[in-house]
């Protein structure tokens, strides 16, 4: 039997998960399950192998209550019942928020899973998930190396100024700064440019991570300089029920006209806008694409119409641009998005190639288009098992 790396993604009511085989100096994902309904009613387990072959499932009591800890419970006895699965030797958890201090992934110990309840305030939606997570192996199995993989590490790199908010220090003191967000993702694809299109790929690009969660990130030299994402991960592009950038005034106005407080402004930032609110149909950008409906339709040229308002931002930041990417479930799969997005940046030398695009090539543009569009796959749980890896090898 190999050895493995269990990667985790923890939210509020699932968990999603990838196994990887350790071969020699390579990684490869042998499976990938998630486990939803956390806390509700109808927990459900599902692990399948990389081609989708399901290989188990379950459907735990939902009594007594079924929380992250007895959820990774079950994950680790699956394991140990699958002995043609790795054994595994580390764990790699996503973690949204690094705060001010890590700027890289990091082997956790107590202390460290300590600060990270700390930051909870600066993303209360997510961290305490990911922290649970982290508590909920300790409590199965204390001596299992754990390891911290932060969204917001790849943009500690950024200059202070791109940080800053232009509000009182004291509130800057307690971190009320911009973050940006999908940092794995952005790591992931930047390592992939050099190999796809030579020494451009480490010049001036713009990645476009495009999915129910949405942002953009400046790179040069690989290192990150600029992202639409900022103090949370809903500032920037629309979203699938993310509002994106939104005068501050609106939310003086709602709570001036409509009497809203945290929670129902909450639900409006997060749950109720976006590509959602805006439609009045799905948050599902495929839905959108195939509706005739107007309200769809302008729903989808205002998502591209930002992605190129934001393209001149990271642009600006940049000093130019040698190259924009596509890259996560809508910038992989959704041409009609890339060929409006190219069109409209057309003026900075992009030339789509029409039937590159349609047939999802990794170049979606013409041979003499100044600025090459790309589309390349993100993998997050893969770089977070090659950090996992490495880290816990010192242990």
């Amino acid at each position: 039997m190999s050895s493995g790396i269990l990667v985790l993604n923890a939210g509020s009511s699932s968990i999603k998960f990838a196994i990887y085989g350790e071969q020699g100096d390579t990684l490869n994902e042998v499976a990938h399950g998630l486990i939803e309904d956390i806390g509700g009613a109808k927990p459900h387990f599902v692990a399948k192998a990389r081609d989708g072959q399901k290989l188990g499932e379950l459907h735990p009591a939902a009594e007594p209550l079924y929380d992250h800890a007895r959820a990774l419970t079950d994950l680790l006895a699956w394991l140990d019942e699958h002995p043609e699965l790795p054994k595994l030797r580390a764990v790699g958890h996503r973690v949204v928020h690094g705060g001010t201090l890590y700027s890289a992934p990091v082997l956790l110990d107590h202390a460290i899973v300590d600060h990270l309840d700390n930051l909870i305030p600066l993303a209360p939606l997510h961290q305490p998930h990911n922290v649970a997570g982290i508590k909920a192996v300790y409590a199965i199995d204390p001596n299992m190396p754990q390891v911290a993989c932060f969204d917001t590490a790849f943009h500690r790199s950024q200059p202070e100024v791109a940080r800053l908010f232009a509000i009182p220090q004291k509130y800057r003191d307690e971190g009320v700064q911009r973050y940006g967000f999908h940092g794995m993702s952005y790591e992931f694809v930047a390592s992939r440019l050099p190999d796809l299109i030579g020494e451009r790929g480490h010049g001036k690009i713009v990645i476009a991570h495009l999915g129910n969660g949405a942002s953009m990130c400046a790179i040069d030299q690989g290192k990150s300089v600029a992202s639409t994402m900022g103090f949370t991960a809903v500032d920037g592009l629309p979203m699938g029920t993310r509002t994106g950038n939104i005068d501050p005034g609106v939310l003086l106005y709602m709570i001036g006209q409509h009497g809203m407080g945290l929670k129902q402004l909450t639900d409006l930032l997060y749950k109720q806008s976006g590509l959602l609110g805006l439609s009045g149909i799905s948050n599902d950008m495929r839905t959108l694409l195939s509706s005739s409906e107007p309200a769809a339709q302008i729903t989808v040229e205002y998502f591209c119409y930002r992605i190129v308002r934001e393209l001149g931002s990271m642009a600006a930041a940049l000093g130019g641009l040698d190259a924009l990417v596509f890259t996560g479930g809508i910038g992989e799969h959704a041409a009609p998005v890339r060929a409006r997005v190219c069109e409209l940046a057309a003026w900075y030398g992009i030339a789509l190639d029409p039937a590159a695009n349609e047939a999802g090539a990794t170049v979606i543009t013409t041979a003499d288009s100044r600025i090459p569009a790309l589309v390349v796959p993100t993998d997050e749980e893969g770089i977070i098992a090659r950090h996992t890896r490495r880290l816990a090898s010192t242990v």
